[in-house]
């Protein structure tokens, strides 16, 4: 075998490549893609020798499974959810929270968040009238930060309850400036200099949040245990029997407000678009939900549905790249040689785009997912290997949820039919505009 040469995504110079990845990266990857292929250098992220983004499948395999590549921190995101954060361990210590984490988010304890997720989505919509219009990433965002509220910490409303949403809010706007997105990129540019500056405003709010979840953790010890997932983590132990200490908690707890919830939010505002987008499929959706019943998890085990959530995290994968790897020993993937030092990153957007895989990847057509069973290195939505997304069942149920209960129970349409454009919102992408929407009617 002939080892050759890894192409470079672009000759530009370094700096305008992070610039052009930081602002489009969908247009970057597109580009790439289309002059090297499904393996190229992007040097776009970090000071390493090589970035390589890889989509093909079986470079996906190689990079989730061998043992000459690990999982580096993510210092990229580090300034967001803290060092005690899962996303930015590594090694023992990382192996060590993953296991504290996993028990809340099994299967068996999810389930029992069903009721109250289809009750929270009902509320919101409890005050609109036909002929409203809505911004359909307004009203999820509320939707996806009640749930995290109340599924997570436990909270109803109150003082806490409503300052910790206001926060989180205004955060995740704040996450769409492009200098926020430049300073996660370029460290240099991460400097406090008070409320005048992006990144000063950024940092206040995340230290507002703090002192709220600070706040929360130690009035939760004077508590009875309850099964929100605060309660569950707080109860947890390793195997040498000590509990997660308060600054674990916290950091993981911010990972899950800031994370969790913007993600879920832009699925399930793409899943509003595209299935509005595409009249065939909303109307087979909506014939399979009329006859489901209310049974969160009948709605959840819906075939059609979970096609169509299938499709929309494949045509507009809110997570455009896997957590990275790093190589700590000569490595050959795929046809190139990668040398210790170099980071790879599983492209999933490209993957997901793939034509091989998804004949036609432009068209929103969910029933591919009911014709094949895609691998997890062909459909990756939620990463994979040992930094696959741990709260992806959550995730998934919640989504699912939430869009069932908006379709079955209200008639919308699209206030404009001009084709939504996908743009960077923090680390996720999600739609431009938002998804102006309009109520036709409410069914009883």
């Amino acid at each position: 075998m002939t080892i050759q040469q890894i192409p470079n995504a672009s000759e530009a110079p370094r700096w305008l490549q992070t610039l052009r990845y930081t602002l489009n990266p969908l247009e970057y990857m597109d580009r790439a893609f289309d002059r090297c292929g499904d393996l190229f250098n992007a040097p776009v992220i970090g000071n390493h020798p090589q970035v390589i983004f890889a989509s093909h499948p079986q470079a996906i395999q190689t990079i989730f499974n061998s043992e000459e590549l690990v999982a580096p921190p993510n210092l990229l995101l580090r300034p967001l959810v803290g060092d005690y954060s899962i996303f930015g361990l590594a090694g023992q210590g990382h192996r060590r929270e993953r296991k504290l984490l996993m028990p809340p988010f099994h299967r068996e304890q999810v389930i029992n968040y069903g009721q109250l997720i289809c009750d929270l989505t009902n509320k919101a919509l409890e005050n609109l009238s036909v002929g409203d219009s809505i911004l359909g990433r307004v009203l999820v965002q509320d939707i996806s930060i009640e749930v995290i509220l109340r599924v997570v910490f436990g909270l109803n409303d109150g003082q806490r309850f409503n300052q910790l949403k206001g926060l989180l809010v205004e955060f995740s706007e704040r996450l769409q400036n492009p200098l926020i997105i430049g300073a996660l990129f370029l460290p240099v540019l991460q400097k406090d200099w008070g409320k005048l500056t992006p990144w000063g405003q950024l940092k206040s709010l995340q230290r507002q949040i703090s002192q709220l979840l600070y706040a929360e953790i130690q009035d939760r010890k004077q508590r009875a245990p309850a099964q929100d997932i605060l309660s569950l983590l707080m109860a947890v132990q390793d195997e040498d029997g000590q509990p997660m200490l308060a600054e674990e908690l916290h950091d993981e707890l911010l990972t899950l407000l800031l994370a969790g919830h913007e993600a879920t939010t832009n699925a399930i505002v793409w899943a509003l678009y595209w299935t509005h987008q595409t009249p065939s499929v909303l109307e087979k959706l909506q014939t399979e939900l009329e006859g489901a019943g209310t049974d969160p998890m009948a709605l959840a085990q819906l075939p059609y549905l979970n096609a169509v959530f299938n499709e929309t995290l494949r045509i507009a994968s809110v997570a455009f790249l896997s957590f990275p790897r790093e190589v700590v020993a000569p490595l050959t993937l795929m046809d190139y040689q990668l040398e210790p030092g170099a980071r790879v990153y599983a492209c999933i957007y490209l993957t997901h785009r793939c034509p091989d895989l998804y004949p036609e990847p432009e068209q929103f057509r969910p029933e591919r997912f009911l014709e094949r069973k895609y691998s997890m290195f062909e459909f990756l939505p939620f990463g994979g290997g040992s930094r696959r997304c741990i709260g992806e069942v959550l995730a998934q149920f919640e989504m699912k949820l939430v869009l069932a209960q908006l379709l079955s129970r209200h008639c919308f349409v699209l206030a404009s039919q001009t084709p939504e454009v996908p743009i960077r919102r923090g680390v996720n992408v999600a739609p431009s505009s938002g998804i102006k929407m309009v109520l036709q009617g409410k069914k009883s």
